[in-house]
């Protein structure tokens, strides 16, 4: 996925020279479709910069000696910053060779926040599977270390780059990035089967773990896997319609770590847990209070045609 927005880069455009026909040209953008994707860029960048740095601070207060996971959400929310930032430069700038330099850092940032999206869901994991083992294992230093890891991993990505053709760069990247997912989907598969056998550990506490890792695997899957599944399928390179339906999702990945900040707060599952058991509580109440006002209808109905039929028979 080296090459995240363009296929056949030429001089004039290289992020969007799939689009033939310049009818607009802003930033790094251009083509017919070049209006959608500026608006696009300029709406997540202008709404999800503010809201991450609050995050940042909002999670910087709740780091602790024993409490290592914000870490890990910080820096995620670091890329994502690295990412709004560099779309704005996207939308601002005219000069190709900014716009190719920006564009190879926003997908390095995405790669790195991928990495993240890993270790929070491994964090999560260990913490319901091997709970003594993290107990003595978690402190700052330790998360400190896999955070510089994380951030140093970029540096493969740049023989590749220099070294290798725009294909081969894409394909090198795309199975990169496919390496998450099945470690994702054993995270979760093995917190599920820890939380079944756990007894000490409170409801809601599972309840956000849970959700925690569903979400950081919903997220993968729906915003980078389809890209992924086009940057290794040759033959669906053809189909503009797909490369469009997979670069879009893309653009919305520093919203969606957004929400799994929101989804790793105290108390968020369970207030979401409760609306729900409210609104389908309310909507119990109402069916039967329907059903038992239908029934004294009918009742009432039944006993008056009773009475008709026994003054007709008296009549008679």
């Amino acid at each position: 996925m080296g090459d995240l927005y363009n296929n056949d880069a030429s001089p004039e455009s290289p992020v969007n020279t799939l689009y033939s026909h310049r009818r607009f040209s802003q930033g790094c953008y251009s083509g017919e479709t070049g209006f959608v994707f500026y608006v696009l860029t300029l709406t997540i960048a202008c709404i999800g910069l503010p809201l991450t740095l609050v995050a940042i601070f909002a999670v910087y207060s709740l780091i602790r000696n024993d409490h290592v996971a914000p870490i890990y959400v910080i820096n995620l929310l670091i890329t994502d910053v690295i990412q709004l930032c560099c779309l704005i430069v996207l939308v601002a700038v005219i000069d190709w060779k900014t716009c190719d330099i920006f564009l190879y850092i926003l997908q390095i940032g995405m790669m790195i926040s991928i990495c993240f999206m890993v270790v929070i869901s491994m964090e999560r994991y260990l913490m319901m599977a091997w709970p003594l083992w993290y107990r003595f294992r978690r402190n700052i230093k330790t998360s400190v270390v896999v955070c510089v890891v994380v951030w140093m991993l970029p540096l493969l990505y740049l023989p590749i780059f220099f070294f290798a053709d725009i294909y081969t760069t894409e394909i090198t990247i795309a199975c990169f990035l496919l390496i998450p997912f099945p470690l994702l989907l054993f995270f979760l598969g093995g917190t599920l089967k820890a939380l079944s056998a756990a007894r000490g550990v409170p409801a809601d506490e599972k309840r956000r773990v849970v959700a925690t890792l569903v979400l950081v695997l919903f997220i993968y899957t729906l915003l980078f896997l389809p890209r992924i599944i086009f940057s290794l399928a040759k033959k669906l390179r053809k189909h503009q319609g797909f490369e469009l339906a997979t670069i879009i999702p893309v653009y919305f990945s520093p919203l969606a770590d957004l929400v799994l900040y929101v989804f790793m707060k105290k108390g968020i599952c369970d207030k979401l847990l409760v609306f729900l058991c409210c609104y389908k509580m309310e909507r119990d109440d109402v069916s039967k209070s329907d059903e038992h006002e239908d029934s004294m209808h009918t009742s009432s109905f039944t006993q008056a045609e009773r009475e008709k039929v026994e003054k007709k028979d008296g009549g008679v």
